[in-house]
């Protein structure tokens, strides 16, 4: 029998395009169900897409605190992350539910 070969999957390398960042946040927000860690993991995911010392420079923001904030295992302030989606070229915007 032959065995199969897997590879670890990393979401950040399948994040290119700001439509393809755009499209993963909104469906994360949507799924997080208020979820604040999960919403981190996810903009976390996009910062490492986009390079985590790249927005770590960008935002003022220490490398360490952003992975520490955005590994999903802690609830990040507002003002962190409206700096990260800043850095990143995004902006937080508010829709009627429903």
């Amino acid at each position: 029998m032959k065995k199969t070969h897997t590879t670890p999957y990393d979401l950040a390398d399948h994040l290119r395009t700001p439509q393809e960042i755009a499209a993963y946040l909104e469906a994360c927000f949507e799924e997080a169900d208020c979820d604040a860690a999960f919403i981190a993991k996810a903009i976390g995911d996009v910062a490492r897409a986009k390079g985590m010392a790249q927005i770590a420079k960008d935002s003022g923001l220490s490398r360490e605190s952003l992975y520490k904030a955005l590994s999903g295992d802690r609830n990040p302030n507002l003002d962190t992350v409206l700096k990260v989606l800043s850095s990143m070229g995004l902006r937080l915007r508010a829709v009627p539910a429903g």
